[in-house]
């Protein structure tokens, strides 16, 4: 969906960019074509130069390169390019001291996840993130990325990051992240809802307080189910988008 993407560009919109699907379907169709209506000569060979960079920036796996240019709203476009790339993360704070307690991971085919005061160790997760070139979260863009720089400024990776419950809500799913596995189908482990509510800090707390394996076994179970639930929604949001979008405007 990015090569057949302009929003990117400077000074075009979303109605300069439906302009131009109506005459340019993809990079490759607009550098073919000579003249776009409504685009100046001189801006189309600059647009020309800017797609051209932005292809290189996509051959090289360089996904910053979207960074401040592609609008936040947007970024769900880099997801087919970058599926093999991205990381689905979530995390669990401690909402009376604001420490991060849990934090998950998962790359399309395993997880991980890293447990204050067993295995969260911040130095091996900042090297593991930097194997990635997009982070896949849900409200991510305004909590768990803001957060997560304001406590460990150089924790994330300089790359674009795609937030699914901006993308949900465009589609007319909204509510958080357990109302929309609702909608989609997705169904969890009813032990960890019915009995403990769904939290994972009181799952946290009683493994700490008890040193019961059992409550450890269930808080890694749930913050999987998060992480794995993530990378299911936004297969289908991406395909249900990128649907709409060639239906209504790409040629």
């Amino acid at each position: 969906m990015i090569r057949k993407s302009f929003i990117f560009l400077e000074r075009i919109g979303k109605k300069k960019e439906e302009n131009i699907w109506k005459q340019a379907g993809s990079w490759d169709d607009f550098l073919k074509t000579s003249e776009i209506k409504g685009i100046e000569n001189s801006r189309k060979k600059n647009y020309n130069r800017r797609i051209l960079e932005a292809r290189k920036s996509l051959y090289d796996l360089d996904s910053s390169y979207f960074i401040g240019k592609l609008p936040q709203p947007e970024m769900w476009r880099l997801y087919d390019f970058f599926k093999d790339e991205s990381v689905f993360l979530d995390i669990e704070v401690d909402n009376v001291r604001g420490d991060v307690i849990v934090v998950g991971l998962f790359d399309g085919i395993d997880t991980k996840t890293m447990i204050k005061g067993i295995n969260l160790d911040f130095n091996i997760l900042e090297e593991e993130l930097r194997k990635y070139k997009l982070i896949v979260t849900f409200n991510g863009a305004v909590f768990d990325v803001p957060f997560l720089k304001k406590r460990y400024p150089r924790l994330l990776p300089d790359v674009p990051v795609f937030d699914l419950r901006v993308l949900c809500s465009r589609l007319g799913y909204k509510g958080g992240l357990k109302q929309i596995e609702k909608e989609f189908g997705i169904k969890r482990n009813k032990i960890v809802e019915e009995i403990y509510s769904g939290d994972p800090y009181l799952l946290y707390r009683m493994f700490r307080g008890s040193g019961d394996k059992d409550y450890l076994d269930l808080l890694v179970e749930y913050n999987e189910e998060d992480v794995i639930n993530l990378k299911a929604i936004a297969d289908k949001c991406f395909k249900m988008m990128e649907k709409k979008f060639k239906e209504k405007y790409i040629v």
